[in-house]
């Protein structure tokens, strides 16, 4: 099984909580010393990060972009829907020549239209639509297509606030036809 990728961001989120984890551990309680003793809790300080240690970072990964498709992303399978904005995409290899690609993109197109400019050539490249009983909490819609019997699988949500829709997909696929 391939060794899953962590990203600079990911790797000091995690760091961060595993000292939380340990500070949380180190405050421990006492126990009772003596039998009408009560236990005590003995709260410590955590240190502050410094600026070295934020968990922003203006830097972009290697296979991501911002406000275009990223090099490599399979445009003419996922296509921009037209009339979107681009906010970030990526596309990055993956093992067996498979490529785990996002896309985020800003609409004032309707959620059926949007979903309809995505569904069109995922469908003719063999891809299978199916639809939840009703999309998570929040979302005005939400779709998976898969292909090649799920190890091809992209999910695509779409948020609707205040008359412009917010449309994220994101998956595996490989760039050519099974």
């Amino acid at each position: 099984m391939p060794t899953p990728r962590t990203s600079p961001t990911a790797a000091r989120a995690a760091a961060c909580l595993a000292v939380l984890v340990t500070l949380a551990a180190g405050a421990g309680c006492t126990g009772p010393t003596s039998p009408g003793d009560r236990p005590t809790v003995t709260p410590s300080v955590a240190p502050t990060p410094s600026a070295s240690e934020s968990l922003l970072t203006d830097e972009i990964g290697p296979h991501t972009a911002v406000g275009r498709l990223a090099d490599g992303f399979p445009g003419d399978l996922v296509p921009v829907p037209p009339g979107a904005e681009v906010l970030v995409s990526s596309a990055a290899p993956v093992a067996d020549g498979a490529v785990e690609i996002s896309l985020n993109v800003r609409t004032a197109q309707d959620t059926a239209g949007l979903l309809d400019a995505v569904r069109a050539p995922l469908v003719a490249a063999g891809f299978t639509e199916s639809v939840p009983a009703a999309p998570e909490a929040g979302l005005a819609a939400q779709v998976t297509f898969a292909r090649s019997e799920g190890a091809e699988l992209l999910v695509v949500g779409v948020l609707d606030r205040d008359g412009t829709r917010t449309m994220t997909l994101g998956g595996t696929l490989r760039t050519a036809a099974p």
